[in-house]
């Protein structure tokens, strides 16, 4: 009897999606993100359930201001339209971690915020998808995941705990940009669909 409650309780954490507070869900399934010809869409998506209890702050930091793209929690993906150049995205947990990108007018980009073990919480990283990744793969990662979008919420969020996010970026970005150019995640350009 015990380990069937074991496997049960196990079952319900693995299927578990993680919710936010601080986002709206999108309503509407059949939803599609398009780019205008000026813009670019970076879809950031957490397919994972590990630490679903656990949120991931999302930032562009591409000029001195931590702007907040969103919460992502488990199994939630995000769409965030933004210009075309160089950009540099930071998302929070314990620590901080960086995905470069170099974003072509157009085109739609993928992302993956993937949870790991901290000291106390977990620890989030982002990886490139790029775009020679098999299309079966990443059809599971976004049929993992349903739409969430930014409110009122997630900016006030945001300015409540900007001296924690600061920190986070000061105290982890030297290190990440110290690293070999082949060590950093980086969206290239012909990684757009």
């Amino acid at each position: 009897m015990k380990i069937g409650v074991a496997v049960l309780f196990l079952l319900v954490l693995v299927g578990c999606a993680g919710t936010s507070k601080y986002m709206q869900d999108v309503t509407d399934p059949n939803i599609a993100y398009a780019p205008a010809v000026d813009e670019v869409i970076v879809v950031f998506m957490r397919p994972s359930t590990f630490a679903f209890a656990i949120q991931s702050g999302l930032f562009d930091i591409t000029t001195e201001k931590n702007d907040v793209i969103g919460i992502v929690s488990a199994k939630k993906k995000l769409a965030y339209r933004t210009t075309p150049g160089k950009h540099l995205f930071m998302v929070t947990g314990e620590s901080a971690d960086f995905l470069q990108a170099d974003l072509q007018a157009g085109k739609t980009y993928y992302a993956l915020i993937t949870p790991r073990m901290g000291a106390w919480k977990a620890r989030f990283s982002l990886a490139a998808v790029s775009k020679d990744i098999e299309p079966d793969k990443l059809n599971e990662w976004k049929t993992a995941c349903t739409w969430v979008e930014t409110s009122e919420a997630t900016r006030q969020w945001a300015k409540e705990n900007a001296g924690s996010i600061q920190r986070k970026r000061s105290d982890y970005i030297a290190k990440w940009m110290a690293k070999p150019e082949e060590g950093k995640p980086t969206l290239a350009p012909e990684d757009g669909f």
